[in-house]
């Protein structure tokens, strides 16, 4: 789905004016655009979108999608906020100006979303690039580090509600996995290889989702621990096994699965 969004999105774009028989510099069209051409406000601000995600994209460090993502939202209207605050007496282009603005009113959105309780006064790092914007490493590092940082947890909140639902169809809870789990290292991973050999079992797992029980008698077949071991640890298996089953990259980690080291193992 991403992928077709991005395809439109760097599809088919028009001139940036119907009268225009040679695109202008974009210096030339803000002007106008301030002399209040709205028509060409609303194509100028069309056109230019995949550029306000390329700078959006390029501040956040990921692909930033304009369907889905806030951060595009600030970017856009930061792009138009640029176009009513340009000035050709600056000497500058309107497209280094206009990055200006979006990574300011990023950095204003990321803060925001963090909530800082005081600003740390890192202007002594100011440099600029290459486009002669005034930007601060320390500054943005300090904030993407802690928006990320925010946006895991509530990703690792949302995946465990999720678990827990699917849980209570078989009467266990996320909380009983900490009683649940085996105390000894060698244990934890032997019932991990368990609950991914369950997971990667399309039949078993049908079974198991279907009648809401862990499928004893059909692992019988295929492990090599005793029937009285797959009981006592029913519900750690099986939240293993919905796990792997599901997508919760930060539950794996959490539980200490590594998808990397286990694919080299087989």
């Amino acid at each position: 789905m991403l992928l077709v969004l991005f395809k439109k999105f760097l599809g088919k774009r028009q001139s940036p004016h119907p009268d225009s028989a040679e695109p202008q510099p974009p210096e030339q069209l803000v002007i106008r655009i301030q002399e209040g051409d709205l028509r060409l406000r609303n194509q100028f601000i069309t056109d230019y979108q995949p550029y306000v995600a390329k700078v959006t994209s390029r501040f956040c460090k990921r692909y930033v999608d304009p369907a889905r993502d806030d951060e595009f939202s600030i970017a856009l209207g930061a792009f138009n906020e640029a176009i009513n605050q340009f000035s050709t007496e600056s000497g500058r282009s309107f497209l280094g100006f206009s990055e200006q603005v979006i990574r300011r009113r990023l950095i204003d959105y990321v803060r925001k979303e963090q909530r800082f309780s005081q600003q740390l006064p890192y202007s002594t790092f100011d440099v600029e690039d290459e486009e002669d914007n005034i930007i601060n490493p320390v500054e943005i590092h300090q904030a993407m580090e802690q928006y990320e940082k925010q946006k895991g947890m509530e990703e690792r909140g949302s995946e465990i509600m999720d678990l827990n639902r699917c849980l209570a169809d078989f009467g266990v809870h996320f909380s009983d996995l900490v009683d649940a789990s085996p105390k000894h290292d060698d244990s934890r991973q032997a019932l991990f290889a368990i609950g991914k050999q369950l997971s990667e079992n399309a039949e078993f797992m049908g079974a198991m989702l279907s009648k809401r029980v862990l499928p004893i008698k059909e692992l019988m077949g295929i492990v090599t621990v005793s029937r009285k071991t797959l009981e006592r640890n029913r519900k750690f298996i099986i939240a293993v096994a919905l796990i792997y089953n599901g997508p919760y990259p930060y539950l794996r980690d959490y539980l200490h699965i590594k998808e990397e080291s286990n694919k080299g193992g087989e």
